[in-house]
């Protein structure tokens, strides 16, 4: 009966770790699965790893137990990945609540997606880790085994590291109907409306005429018509309030169609700290202004520098929009500040990409808030 009973629990740990190796490798693809059913699968992974941990209480104590008392290099390695894999899922797990905008939306800590995505990689790398240490545990072929866990581990961690981001830039597509996007309550501003001065890749790029590959980043489809998240934002901000807008745009050379290069010029342009020429945006005849802005590089690009350096803001007050795919408002606050020192600069809102088609009523409270 003992016999029989270990071999049905060794079996249904079999499954079990099984099933959170697909729901992990599930995971990674979340730009194909969509953020609902990354949700729900980040919820199953979790119950199976309460069935795993209950299945390997015992083990698990007597490592605990016995930890450092005993056992090769070989015995410490593992029990260390052992440990490592168990802190990190539950830094995992609370990081999933945090960033969570479906199952968990009051969990508030760092709200930071590229934390979760770290601690998703050290998970999956450690998962790897810690099954391969005890497969070459029992393993004849030491040197084989230990070659195949070597390229199995870096594998993992740059699945994470390099092929998700990757395919979140470039296979995301992301499709919104333009009014039910845009509309919503309108606002009754007193006094003088305030200036939205955006700035977004659309116009600012040189696509192919048939681009078709979006980027939720920084790019949609609204309507089928292609569109800067900028800009989708800045049309939240004037149907809610009726204001004047205008666009941030480059007059020289444009940014190159793929993202990955427009990062890297982007990258140039910060740290030769340049000013790209733009057209001329007259704000003498406003009080207060919104600008919305990406975060590229945690700060500012460098062509909103350059219209910020180009205005007189003595008195004026900029609400700040900043739209970014980890946290916060980075560098750019202060950045912003030190380039326009006449100015009172107000952190507004942080819009997380994925969240930008759905944003309008958060936008809404925002400027509710700040109504004169």
């Amino acid at each position: 009966m003992d016999t029989r009973r270990k071999m049905i629990k060794k079996g249904a740990g079999i499954v079990v770790d099984c099933l959170m190796a697909l729901l992990l490798l599930l995971q990674m693809l979340h730009v194909f699965t969509g953020n609902t059913v990354h949700e729900w699968l980040g919820i199953a992974f979790f119950l199976c790893l309460a069935v795993h941990l209950i299945l390997k209480r015992h083990w698990l104590a007597g490592m605990l137990k016995a930890r450092g008392r005993k056992g090769g290099f070989a015995v410490k390695l593992f029990e260390g990945a052992t440990l490592a894999l168990l802190l990190a899922a539950i830094a995992l797990m609370v990081s999933s609540m945090d960033v969570s905008r479906l199952l968990f939306p009051k969990v508030m800590l760092f709200g930071s997606a590229d934390l979760h995505r770290y601690l998703a990689t050290a998970v999956l790398t450690l998962s790897v880790l810690h099954g391969g240490l005890a497969l070459l545990r029992r393993s004849r072929k030491k040197k084989r085994m230990l070659l195949l866990l070597i390229a199995s581990v870096a594998l993992s961690a740059a699945l994470g590291l390099a092929l998700v981001p990757y395919m979140d830039r470039h296979y995301k597509r992301v499709e919104v109907g333009y009014e039910q996007a845009v509309s919503g309550e309108k606002l009754a501003w007193t006094g003088k409306k305030p200036l939205t001065v955006y700035f977004t890749r659309v116009g600012n790029t040189d696509f192919a005429p048939d681009v078709d590959a979006v980027s939720g980043a920084s790019l949609l489809l609204a309507d089928g018509r292609l569109m800067g998240s900028g800009e989708l934002l800045a049309d939240m901000v004037q149907d809610a309030v009726g204001c004047d807008t205008r666009a941030i745009v480059l007059t020289g050379e444009k940014y190159p169609s793929s993202y990955g290069d427009t990062v890297a010029v982007a990258q140039r342009e910060l740290r030769r700290d340049s000013r790209p020429a733009i057209e001329s945006v007259d704000v003498s005849e406003y009080d207060e202004i919104i600008l919305i802005y990406p975060l590229w590089w945690g700060t500012v690009p460098m062509p909103v520098a350059t219209f910020l350096e180009s205005g007189d803001f003595t008195g004026k007050t900029i609400y700040l929009i900043a739209s970014q795919g980890s946290s916060g408002f980075g560098a750019s606050t202060e950045a912003i500040r030190a380039l326009c020192p006449g100015a009172t600069v107000r952190e507004g809102i942080s819009v997380y990409c994925d969240d930008i088609p759905k944003a309008r009523d958060e936008i809404g409270r925002y400027l509710q808030s700040i109504l004169p």
